[in-house]
């Protein structure tokens, strides 16, 4: 009873300073406060400044803003009107045909960027007029987009997967690995959902594609080549155990400069906007992050992490009665909090539990990705969603509802993990992992 009254006390402190317009990382803060306040005779000043010190010094956390900058150098490139260029060709005789491109599209580029709202935008601003153009459906249009984007969650580089690892201590590229065959399956998945839709509606009528020879399309697919080596580069260095998450995250802020460059799209203008947005990124993580780590502290002293695992396990619920209660909390959490915020701010009471029911971190990982994932295109607080309003002015009811049957394929995606876990966890385990593994 004890242990409920605290939760109570914390969660008013929480939605009252959200409530307010509070950062995240500060209203963390303000609620690891009143906790240290309440039950330790510790000073608080000292203890706050040693977490906050200690939490963003981690060497691991190294890799987060050099993604985001990566990530920030590609979206200012033509990288997008390229990839729509070679993806084309190729997609135009699926069933679905170019709408294809969007989860395609996204996939590649999740594999650079590392973030739902760049992979969104990125593929977004060129595919969205493109389709338009070909007279394919609107809420096709916005849902496929809306869906694959949360990607950028997934596959590495996954911000979520680095702040995940380091808020648990688990090796960056043992999580890296495990988000590839996931993600892919999630994409295969929305596009049998894309081939089966065209079967069955009748509002599709496209605009058709004219036919092209194998040469043609071979000779577009050159506009895929800096960005397929820009992967292999950064994905290829970790798997051949060459560079750590951090190291890999080095090469990619290099590799997108030189891609850049390339293109005749680095000027100085480009250069420091892009350094100036993925700055603002990283802040706000590390922020979230430090405040995070100090309410994980706080709430150590007062036991409630210990106490709720210890009243979990005299619930004798088994590991999948315990999975459909955290998929049920996340999805809530992630109506209201964005996903790293939602993986911060619980992983002190939800990782004993974990632990406790013998459930593989590793795997656990993915399983709070697919769940994040979800809380990118569920209202109110759907990032995508507002991203999404943004480009294409539709309301946000219209993008919800288009988004909505994406959501669905996210839910059977966590069923096909329960029953097959060695989606997530047979490349960790057999990567050839670089010294240090971070």
């Amino acid at each position: 009873m004890e242990d409920f009254s605290i939760i109570i006390l914390f969660l008013f402190v929480l939605f009252l300073l959200l409530g307010t317009g509070v950062w995240v990382g500060l209203a963390l803060m303000g609620v690891a406060w009143v906790g240290m306040e309440l039950f330790t005779s510790r000073p608080v000043g000292d203890v706050m400044i040693t977490t906050i010190w200690t939490a963003s010094s981690s060497w691991t956390l190294t890799a987060l803003p050099l993604f985001i900058w990566m990530g920030e150098i590609l979206y200012r490139t033509r990288l997008s009107e390229d990839m729509f260029k070679g993806l084309a060709p190729w997609m135009a005789g699926l069933p679905g045909g170019l709408v294809h491109t969007n989860i395609v599209g996204c996939t590649v580029f999740a594999a650079v960027s590392g973030s739902s709202a760049a992979t969104l935008t990125t593929v977004g601003k060129m595919s969205i007029p493109e389709l338009r153009r070909r007279e394919y459906p609107e809420p096709m249009i916005i849902g496929t987009l809306a869906g694959a984007a949360t990607l950028g969650l997934m596959i590495p580089p996954s911000l979520t997967l680095i702040v995940y690892g380091v808020t648990i201590n688990e090796s960056i590229s043992k999580l890296f690995f495990a988000g590839i065959l996931p993600g892919l399956v999630l994409a295969s998945m929305f596009m049998a959902y894309v081939a089966i839709s065209s079967r069955v509606s009748k509002k599709w009528n496209p605009a058709q594609e004219p036919p092209m020879t194998l040469g043609q399309r071979i000779a577009n697919s050159r506009f895929l080549l800096p960005v397929i080596c820009l992967i292999m580069v950064v994905i290829g260095s970790m798997y051949l155990g060459y560079a750590t998450a951090t190291e890999a995250a080095a090469f990619g802020v290099i590799g997108g400069l030189v891609l850049a460059a390339s293109q005749g799209s680095l000027t100085w203008q480009t250069f420091t906007e892009s350094l100036m947005g993925a700055t603002r990124t990283s802040a706000m993580i590390a922020l979230i992050l430090a405040g995070a780590a100090f309410l994980s502290l706080s709430m150590g002293f007062t036991g409630l992490p210990r106490g709720l695992a210890d009243l979990i396990a005299q619930w004798e619920l088994s590991k999948f009665q315990l999975l459909m209660v955290l998929l049920v909390f996340y999805i809530v959490l992630g109506m209201f909090l964005d996903g790293i915020s939602s993986v911060v701010l619980t992983m002190a009471v939800v990782e004993p539990m974990v632990r406790q029911a013998g459930i593989d971190l590793i795997w656990f990982g993915i399983f709070i990705v697919v769940v994040v994932e979800m809380a990118q295109i569920t209202p109110p607080i759907g990032f995508n969603l507002f991203v999404l309003q943004g480009m294409t002015n539709h309301e946000m009811g219209f993008i919800a509802r288009a988004a909505f049957p994406m959501f669905l394929i996210m839910v059977v995606m966590v069923f096909v993990l329960i029953l097959f876990p060695e989606i997530a966890t047979w490349l960790p385990e057999n990567l050839r992992q670089a010294p240090g593994g971070g």
